[in-house]
């Protein structure tokens, strides 16, 4: 047998038969029959590729009696030499990217000159919680990725870990690259629940109290000014709420305390003429927020994992309507009255308190993560005595509630008389502004789904493939049917 037989690798020659024992002709990355465990029971030789084992060292060789400790040791190797990893029936803890052309032969007995035993045991790979075991990647140029005989296997949330909320579970990815899969186990655990919409520590900024009214017989027309709540947004007066300002104090009659703004209702108190004046009204106290819709968008995918969406946020409450002043008193010179008819201007009322500030809209649960075996990004695959197993998906989060409104500001007291002025009467008070509305509760997240291959470009196969699903997460709760959440998917297949 002569090297042309197998182009790449000269050194392997030496275990070549025939040329017919060689997989994928064709392809320069294919391996000869004296390498493949499955086809020697006594096992292959070192000059195969790299050997590794739980209870071996990274510093080492790579060989049989030498191996590496790590799967990410090996590859790196691998991928710089013959291409070839050769793996015990063990378990692996890491999260390993295969970056160019490899085969992963697992399942071996180690303790037996690493012998075939794929049939009976496989090799286990699984990372931490959260994280992806295995991403498979082609970089753009042709890749191919083998593996037999390995069981990837992405952990399960723990249910109540709020640190993983909406967390999903999936055991592989592969992007770009073409990949073989032979008599393994990609399994996914249950994914966890989405985050409720977090809650607001604060109300929205309250009204400021209302200005107290001035005194009779300080100027021939005594004048209170308003308050303004510009709710956190100087340069838009769209929300602003202002109270009303109070009834001017003249000699011969008091002014109509103003309405606050934004005018719901005519709330200003009425000036001292032939009656007594009278006192601000409170302002009409804003409305609720609209609630949320419920997220129904299936979310995406990517080498990183998947993205699921979050309910979205209720829209905010209004501004409440600032208090109405008081009613201004009459003034007038003469006994018992002002001393000088240049300043005989009775006392004017209070200014009314400003509204509240509509508080935030409620923020959307989170979406539920989702359980997929194996995620498709433009990938080729193929697939012989495989095992696609998903967990459930986690459950939608709820929206939130949304942010209380502002309090509104107290009205401002009238204006007094001053001591010795019998015959006049005090100036009325501003009425309270009213309360903001509350923001919308926020809409209830997706739940996540629970499927065994999820792809971008060409539709995978699934023949060679057992798929077993778990059940798709509920939606998240909103405040009716609209603003709950739409389920996850259970299936099969999907494209996203």
């Amino acid at each position: 047998m002569t090297p042309a037989c197998w182009v790449n690798y000269t050194d392997d020659c030496e275990f070549m038969l025939t040329c017919e024992h060689y997989r994928g002709r064709g392809r320069s990355d294919v391996t000869p029959a004296a390498c493949v465990p499955s086809e020697n029971a006594s096992g292959v030789a070192d000059t195969c590729g790299v050997f590794v084992s739980s209870g071996g060292d990274d510093a080492s060789e790579g060989t049989k009696e030498a191996p590496v400790k790590t799967l990410s040791a090996a590859l790196a190797r691998a991928e710089k030499g013959k291409r070839r990893v050769y793996a015990c029936a063990e378990a692996f803890e890491e999260a390993v990217e295969v970056a160019g052309s490899v085969t992963i032969y697992g399942g071996l007995d180690c303790a037996s000159g690493w012998g075939w035993m794929g049939e009976q045991r496989k090799t286990t790979l699984t990372a931490e919680a959260g994280e992806i075991p295995l991403v498979m990647r082609g970089g753009g140029g042709e890749v191919n990725v083998r593996v037999e005989d390995v069981h990837v296997q992405a952990r399960g949330i723990e249910a109540g870990d709020v640190t993983l909320a909406g967390a999903s579970s999936i055991a592989a990815v592969a992007e770009e690259v073409s990949v073989e899969l032979a008599r393994c186990v990609l399994e996914a655990g249950d994914a966890a629940a989405g985050a409720e919409g977090a809650a607001y520590e604060t109300s929205a900024m309250g009204g400021a109290e209302g200005n107290s009214g001035g005194e009779a017989c300080s100027a021939e027309i005594v004048v209170t000014g308003g308050v303004k709540n510009d709710c956190g947004t100087p340069e838009d007066a769209s929300d602003d709420s202002l109270g009303g300002a109070g009834g001017i104090g003249q000699a011969d009659i008091g002014g109509l305390g103003n309405p606050g703004t934004p005018e719901n209702l005519a709330n200003g108190g009425k000036g001292e003429g032939a009656a007594a004046c009278t006192d601000g009204i409170a302002g009409a106290n804003g409305t609720e927020g609209r609630p949320g819709a419920g997220a129904t968008d299936v979310g995406d995918i990517s080498a990183s994992g998947y993205t699921g969406v979050a309910g979205h946020e209720g829209t905010k409450g209004s501004t409440a309507q600032g208090g109405g002043g008081g009613g201004g008193a009459r003034g007038g010179a003469g006994e018992g009255k002002c001393m000088l008819a240049e300043s005989a201007g009775g006392a004017s009322g209070g200014s009314g308190g400003a509204g509240g500030c509509g508080g935030a809209g409620g923020r959307g649960g989170g979406a539920g993560g989702a359980s997929i075996a194996l995620l498709s990004l433009n990938a080729t695959l193929s697939f012989e005595q495989v095992t696609l197993k998903t967990g459930r998906g986690g459950a939608g989060g709820k929206g939130g509630a949304g942010q209380e409104g502002g309090e509104g500001g107290a009205g401002g007291p009238g204006g007094k008389k001053p001591e010795g002025a019998t015959a006049l009467n005090d100036a009325c008070a501003g009425g309270a502004g009213g309360k903001g509305g509350a923001g919308g509760p926020g809409g209830g997240g997706r739940g996540g789904h629970a499927i065994g291959i999820a792809y971008k470009g060409a539709m995978p196969p699934t023949q060679g493939a057992t798929i077993e699903l778990g059940e798709a997460g509920d939606g998240g709760l909103g405040a009716s049917a609209e603003a709950q959440g739409a389920a996850g998917v259970k299936a099969e297949v999907q494209a996203f």
